[in-house]
């Protein structure tokens, strides 16, 4: 009997009790992860290089970039099986929820021409980014799917995270480049910034009793960090 009251209580204070705000912290932090993309779309200064892709796709078929952003995170979700990932809820919700807040963002938000207004909007958003990535990925319900393609492909290649991170969003930056998406100081501050923005938010909304995770690509490793979106090293592209 006093093993399963042990149990008991552990179940509560590692799931069942912290459930309701890990759900609040994952919708949450998705939906600013698409408002904050948005307001970077909006500044005109760069985007993060799988945004520069969905936003080079969009400007050559028409479609919002938010949808596009759904589209290419379900086909990309799609290179999981034979990689053999498997998805959480964290995952399936980061394909729609990001796509559909930066969609919804961008119909409201307006147009800035000023460089002063379109710098103090990029730093905002990268800021943003930072606080929305670290709240999802605390919640520890799984990796984004671009996460999850670099880590799959990390364990299958033996190669090392950094070196399948750097080739996949090199790729797709010059494809998104090349189809006409904004690539410029947005990029570059996004790239040097998100990193240790995301780890500094991982332990501000870090839910005491989840369960461990790995520490998702590109960020600093250490002992106690939450759950993320792959093993070893910088939520970038952040999906």
């Amino acid at each position: 009997m006093r093993v399963l009251r042990v149990l008991r209580e552990r179940r509560g204070r590692d799931g069942g009790a912290r459930l309701p705000r890990r759900l609040v912290q994952l919708c949450a932090g998705l939906v600013l992860y698409g408002v904050s993309t948005a307001m970077m779309v909006r500044a005109g200064l760069g985007l993060g290089p799988w945004d520069v892709l969905h936003q080079g796709i969009s400007e050559h078929t028409g479609l919002a970039i938010g949808t596009v952003t759904i589209m290419v995170g379900a086909l990309v979700l799609l290179a999981w099986i034979p990689l053999r990932q498997r998805p959480g809820l964290g995952t399936v919700s980061n394909v729609v929820v990001i796509g559909l807040a930066m969609d919804a963002a961008l119909a409201v938000l307006p147009d800035v021409r000023q460089p002063v207004a379109q710098t103090a909007l990029l730093v905002c958003a990268v800021v943003l980014n930072g606080a929305a990535t670290g709240m999802y990925i605390s919640a520890r319900f799984g990796p984004g799917p671009r996460d999850g393609l670099m880590t799959g492909l990390h364990r299958v290649t033996g190669r090392s995270v950094r070196v399948v991170r750097t080739v996949i969003e090199l790729t797709v930056l010059a494809a998104g480049f090349l189809l006409g998406g904004t690539a410029g100081l947005g990029t570059v501050l996004y790239a040097l910034t998100i990193g240790p923005l995301a780890q500094v938010f991982l332990r501000v909304f870090e839910v005491p009793g989840a369960s461990p995770g790995p520490v998702p690509p590109g960020l600093p490793v250490r002992a106690d960090a939450p759950a993320g979106r792959g093993a070893g090293g910088a939520a970038a592209g952040g999906i």
